[in-house]
């Protein structure tokens, strides 16, 4: 492999469909130094799995012939399906379109992978569920290559993949990124303890959450002030919990409004596995369909009266508006004309004049020292 091959490669890949700009790239050095460590390790004999590969990075980066000997074939899982979608578009730029599978963490992606590449998750939790996935279907002679960069990593990964291996060897450092080395699977519990639930007395709701998806299965501070005012939410025939996380939302406006459709939609896998399990364990799965989708992308326009909404304000590590005005644009397409778009957001971020040149006439209902709900009424002439 070859510094400049491998960055003649990466320069190619695109973000698309997530958001795209000046000071965000599909690589970082940590896809550099997992391709690396992973050449050395490989054979044509190998059964390769990846993990958290935002872009495609990783995956094409080991299908492209940049690692030689490669494997033929690697399966794949990423949580977001914006990262599946510009996986297969860069995939398809650089005519490498039918070597991988993209599947769901679990036994279909692990089973009998003796090299498993990981993009370190934000949270332990997530490494936790990772962790026992890896140590429960992979071979027990894989070898984890688990990488990160230094200021979001913790002496806390080092623990989480110490009580799921024999062995992890963390390795010198490079341009920012670090490669934690983990092998020998020990054995793991009968059942894995992902989804975890936890009854909140507060909202007399059964929360689920796996370990990917934001807040566990606390109820997140900007969740709670929107909650404040849901008596005065609107009742609606066809409503969206956008971006919905563990279903929070969606469950407690189907529990107070029976009579309504709710979709609860996220474009994170482990979001929609958790708002599914939430809503069964309240009893609401008849009420409310849950969907993974990018923005709400599969949803007709002018299909829905009411939409709640508590936006990200993070892409990935960095912090940009850009997920929040997509998620603006998207409601604005999917409402129908005078329906309602409540959302509750930081208040640094200074939302508002974005709400009323996208969506329509925007109010504020309420505001605290952290954040700002607002209710923005769709133009009919939109």
């Amino acid at each position: 492999m070859t510094e400049k091959s491998l960055g003649d490669l990466l320069g190619m890949l695109r973000r698309y469909p997530d958001v795209e700009a000046a000071n965000l790239q599909a690589w970082d050095a940590t896809d550099t130094l997992l391709l690396e460590a992973a050449a050395n390790l490989l054979t044509t004999e190998s059964d390769v799995a990846v993990i958290g590969d935002r872009y495609g990075a990783l995956t094409l980066g080991l299908l492209s012939g940049i690692a030689s000997p490669g494997p033929a074939r690697v399966r794949v899982h990423q949580d977001l399906i914006t990262g599946e979608h510009a996986l297969r578009n860069n995939a398809a730029a650089l005519g490498i379109d039918t070597a991988f599978d993209q599947l769901p963490l679990g036994a279909a992606l692990l089973g009998g992978a003796d090299l498993v590449l990981l993009q370190l998750p934000k949270t332990l939790a997530e490494l936790e569920e990772i962790s026992d996935a890896v140590a429960r279907h992979a071979s027990p002679g894989t070898t984890l290559l688990a990488g990160g960069r230094i200021k979001h990593m913790s002496l806390g990964m080092n623990a989480v993949l110490g009580r799921y291996f024999d062995a992890v060897q963390p390795q010198l450092a490079r341009q920012k990124s670090r490669l934690l080395v983990a092998s020998g699977p020990k054995p793991v519990a009968p059942d894995p303890q992902y989804p975890v639930t936890e009854h909140n007395t507060e909202l007399d709701l059964d929360i689920c959450a796996h370990g990917a998806v934001f807040a566990g299965t606390r109820l997140d501070i900007g969740t709670r002030f929107l909650l404040e005012f849901l008596p005065e939410i609107p009742g609606a025939r066809r409503a969206v919990d956008l971006g919905c996380g563990t279903g929070i939302l969606a469950a407690m406006y189907a529990r107070s409004h029976p009579e309504a459709a709710v979709i609860a939609t996220d474009q994170s896998a482990a979001a929609v596995a958790s708002a599914r399990a939430t809503a069964k364990a309240n009893g609401l799965a008849g009420q409310i369909t849950v969907l993974q989708d990018d923005a709400m992308s599969s949803l007709p326009a002018g299909s829905a009266d009411l939409i709640l909404l508590n936006p990200p304000f993070h892409l990935g590590a960095s912090v940009h508006a850009g997920a929040g005005i997509k998620m603006f644009e998207a409601a604005a397409r999917v409402l129908a004309p005078g329906a309602e778009l409540w959302t509750v957001f930081n208040s640094h971020l200074h939302y508002l004049p974005a709400l009323e040149r996208l969506v329509g006439p925007t109010r504020v209902k309420g505001r605290n020292p952290k954040f700002t709900v607002a209710v923005s009424v769709k133009n009919h002439g939109r």
